[in-house]
């Protein structure tokens, strides 16, 4: 198979040489271009079009925000944010995502071996992502680690407890579900059972993406700490950077959030949450596994589903990326494939024991 392209746009040299030295050791990628800045980057795209374009945010003579509208505008190629900025000015990069980015991660940084080593995998799999991405046109306006399973978190348990009747959402998502959670929580009215979501995102983005959330949805939404109790009307988005769990005193939900290794290639995990929310929640859960690439998730929901719990997936014409809600599919974990549009009536649908319908 052709190898990746990508084109790595950044104005510092040792960045665009450690990015270089990430991608390139993977033999799917090939990094064909370098630019210090946008407007390098534009003289060069006259030339080559890369499958892929991993951008910096705070550059000279043209910053990358204003750059990526152009590019969405006139010639549509996937773009990955990778910015330390993405640790620092969340709001830039909540507006890089709103702008086409179809994936942001934080900027690798040198001799820290530990990050290096996570960032790598972070990065490959961001790239791979966007290369398999389905964008559109805009308008004008507007050494890789052990792939560890949910198991060095939580060990999986056959039962579940079954006290309350409390019921509550499980979310997973990653490429293209930013924008896909908005349209969800948009309409979702304020008297929704209590939602948990795990987004693929960098640390400290999340408070900022659950601030942005917060503000279109009728909903109660916030980043979870450890502690935060699960109630109607409120959704917890789990921290970029930690695992976020399901927990019960009595009747009572609560979530605790915690550090560890990646599972399922990421942290927060999809797998993670799932797999408490079947243990403490059982069926009493709905969950829902949305867009995005890999595979975190799609054993998690199965244990819902075995759990007794109502299980979804997005389908693909919907999905930015058909790759976590494909897996749950092929294992029989989801009872149906349901279109982005139609996931919100699906979800209170499901709370109140209703068969699944298809629209």
């Amino acid at each position: 198979m052709a190898k990746i392209k990508v084109m790595v746009v950044d104005d510092s040299a040792l960045v665009r040489k450690l990015m270089t030295e990430l991608l390139s050791a993977d033999p799917a990628i090939e990094v064909i271009a370098h630019a210090s800045d946008p407007v390098f980057a534009l003289e060069k795209l006259k030339k080559m079009t890369p499958d892929v374009i991993t951008l910096d945010i705070e550059m000279p003579r043209m910053d990358g925000v204003t750059f990526l509208k152009k590019l969405m505008i006139e010639n549509p190629i996937p773009v990955v944010i990778c910015s330390s900025l993405a640790e620092q000015g969340a709001e830039t990069t909540l507006e890089a995502m709103k702008s086409g980015a179809v994936e942001i991660i934080t900027k690798p940084r040198a001799g820290v071996k530990g990050f290096l080593q996570e960032s790598s995998i972070e990065i490959i799999d961001a790239v791979k992502a966007a290369a398999g991405s389905k964008i559109k046109k805009r308008a004008k306006p507007i050494e890789v680690k052990p792939k560890y399973t949910a198991d060095v978190i939580l060990r999986q348990k056959q039962t579940s407890m079954d006290e309350t009747t409390e019921k509550i959402i499980a979310i997973g998502a990653s490429t293209g579900g930013t924008n896909a959670l908005r349209d969800v929580l948009a309409l979702m009215p304020a008297v929704s059972p209590g939602i948990l979501i795990v987004q693929h995102m960098p640390e400290k983005f999340t408070s900022a993406f659950a601030g942005h959330l917060n503000d279109l949805s009728e909903m109660d939404v916030s980043e979870a700490k450890k502690g935060d109790r699960l109630i109607p009307g409120k959704v917890l988005i789990a921290p970029g950077g930690h695992h976020m769990l399901l927990k019960r005193s009595g009747a009572y939900y609560h979530v605790d959030v915690i550090d560890g290794p990646l599972v399922s290639r990421h942290r927060p995990s999809v797998d993670v949450l799932f797999r408490s929310v079947a243990r403490f929640a059982g069926k009493n859960a709905v969950g829902c596994l949305m867009t995005g690439m890999g595979d975190d998730g799609a054993q998690g929901l199965l244990e819902m589903k075995n759990s007794g719990a109502r299980t979804f997936a997005q389908d693909e014409a919907s999905s930015v990326v058909y790759g976590m809600p494909q897996e749950a599919w092929k294992k029989g974990a989801a009872e149906a494939q349901v279109s982005l549009k139609n996931i919100p009536q699906t979800l209170l649908d499901a709370c109140m024991g209703k068969k699944y319908k298809s629209r």
